[in-house]
């Protein structure tokens, strides 16, 4: 669906937007790469079943797609996945296997997994999936023309060098960050060191985003596509949850709100700023524990 761009309520001189893509019928953006990739797979290919790997809202875009289709749908979930996301890949149909996260980071780099036969689908290093993604940036430019700065969480990349493809070829002077989570910041040490570079990774809340390495195909066109990565504390994060719930009465995941803590922090500039609000796909009872406690 075309998902409502709002003004975030709150008093700053700034102008801070939320494109609020956990509106979307799975509650996250991944579902405009999921199913445009689909959409472009000979339908042979697909009889068979598609595969993905994913903490679970790529999971849920492919399953939801998938049983559209009337097709079969396997997921590679790491063994940290919450049980939310899960689960609710589950109710659509889409078969869960768990794995170490060391497995299911592999998982992208084979583009297989053991004793399933199924047509693969990247959650980010695809150029259908990025293509899936970028309509957010026609989106953006339709409804808000005049934007000086947009913040987009990162976790492998396609969202953010969907959206960015499109911004750099229709609107060059939008400036343009990635956010990541402090517990696993992967692009900002690769932008800084000029090359990729791996990191020390620790699990949280923010299970949508964060990851140890960065894909060199993914850092190449991030280090031509965006202007930097905004890295926010956990703290940070949670207080953007809070924040996001009271002023403008929605619910959204840990790596959505890196985006607007980004955006909030003021390193994303000033004028007016979109924060992706990339999902919304959080157990409400650690929602509740966040919100509470910060």
């Amino acid at each position: 669906m075309r998902t409502p761009l709002v003004r975030c309520n709150i008093d700053d001189p700034a102008e801070l937007y939320l494109k609020l893509e956990c509106l979307q019928p799975i509650g996250s953006f991944k579902i405009r790469g999921a199913a445009n990739v689909m959409a472009l797979t000979p339908r042979e290919l697909l009889q068979r079943g598609v595969l993905t790997a994913s903490a679970g809202n790529m999971a849920q875009g492919v399953a939801f797609c998938a049983r559209r289709l009337g097709i079969p749908a396997t997921i590679i979930a790491p063994d940290t996945a919450p049980a939310t996301k899960v689960n609710a890949v589950e109710r659509m149909g889409g078969r869960v296997i768990k794995t170490p996260f060391a497995q299911w980071w592999q998982t992208f780099e084979t583009r297989a997994f053991p004793g399933v036969e199924a047509t693969f689908i990247h959650a980010f290093d695809d150029a259908h999936v990025m293509a899936g993604n970028s309509t957010i940036a026609l989106e953006l430019l339709e409804d808000l023309p005049d934007l000086d700065a947009v913040v987009i969480p990162w976790g492998g990349g396609g969202l953010s060098c969907g959206i960015a493809s499109v911004l750099r070829t229709l609107a060059p002077k939008v400036r343009i960050y990635a956010a990541e989570i402090e517990c696993g910041a992967p692009l900002a040490a690769s932008l800084a060191a000029g090359e990729p570079r791996a990191v020390e990774y620790r699990p949280s809340f923010v299970d949508g985003i964060g990851s140890k390495a960065v894909f060199r195909s993914m850092f190449e066109l991030a280090r031509t596509l965006l202007d930097g990565s905004l890295v926010v504390t956990l703290t940070e994060a949670a207080n953007a949850m809070k924040l996001v719930a009271e002023r403008n009465r929605v619910i959204i995941e840990g790596a959505a709100a890196c985006a607007v803590a980004a955006a909030l922090s003021g390193r994303a500039g000033r004028g007016k700023v979109v924060a992706i609000a990339s999902g919304g796909n959080i157990d409400l009872n650690r929602f509740a524990e966040l919100t509470a406690t910060h």
